[in-house]
């Protein structure tokens, strides 16, 4: 988040592609962070427009995460 509070300091877009949270929104500084904090979480079909995919594919992510994550969850249970 320091490179938030820089790029906001100076005005200018994050140009850091390798950050985890820079997506290409240059009006919100390229960072996902102030993109959530800006606009609270995304629909489904936001998130797909923002991306440029089609919504059945941002569901396609999410029901593979979700599964991950279950999966996940039932391991440290055991």
């Amino acid at each position: 988040m320091k490179c938030l509070e820089k790029c906001k300091e100076m005005s200018t877009a994050c140009p850091n592609e390798d950050c985890r949270g820079w997506i290409k929104s240059p009006e919100e500084y390229n960072c996902l962070y102030e993109t959530i904090e800006k606009n609270g979480p995304l629909t489904l079909r936001e998130a797909a427009a923002r991306l440029g995919i089609s919504f059945v594919r941002v569901k396609q992510i999410e029901d593979a995460a979700l599964k991950k994550i279950r999966r996940i969850g039932s391991f440290k249970s055991i």
